[in-house]
């Protein structure tokens, strides 16, 4: 994210309104939704605050070691409910390289999402990349229109279409990050 401001503020949009529609999907009637929702908010704003542009904001030193310590703790709680939905799985990987970013940030002192200078793609960017680059590909397939169910229309909590285009755009979110490590 060279350059303009542009790119970074689409993404901190994007990240936001799905952190904020993940809130509302907390209010759904199924447990499992409400649980994969409040880790998919966390995730949601954690990126966005982490892709304000440095030109805007350049965070204190100490803002890395708390991305750690939260996506850590996040990472440390989907590595716990992975035990009971393989869905917790991709929240564990997210967290972890919200993890990986945020250790990558602190490293480089005066450098923001998209801003540090790299010689190559590391090894577990490369990973992480091609992870999250297969999981939007499979995202964008699993958003083929799902058939209504009887019943009546579902509230906004429990919108089973809009909660994958929100995971598919974490997901492009991700990438766009990982990119620009």
């Amino acid at each position: 994210m060279h350059g303009t401001a542009s790119p970074g503020w689409l993404l901190v949009a994007l990240c936001a309104a799905t952190g904020a529609y993940c809130l509302l999907r907390m209010r759904s009637t199924v447990e499992e939704q409400r649980r994969a929702a409040g880790g998919e908010a966390l995730m949601g704003f954690g990126m966005a605050a982490m892709a304000v542009p440095a030109a805007v904001f350049s965070p204190p030193s100490w803002t890395w070691p708390v991305y750690t310590a939260v996506f850590g703790a996040a990472a440390l709680r989907a590595l716990w409910a992975a035990r009971t939905s393989a869905h917790h799985l991709h929240h564990l990987v997210g967290a972890a390289a919200m993890v990986y970013m945020a250790l990558a940030m602190a490293a480089s002192p005066g450098h923001h999402a998209g801003h540090g200078a790299s010689s190559g793609v590391p090894l577990v960017t490369g990973v992480l990349l091609l992870y999250f680059m297969g999981y939007v590909l499979l995202s964008g397939v699993r958003l083929m229109p799902v058939v209504a169910t009887a019943g009546g229309t579902p509230g906004w909590s429990d919108r089973p279409e809009l909660a994958r285009a929100c995971r598919l755009s974490m997901g492009i979110a991700m990438v766009a990050m990982l990119i620009t490590l």
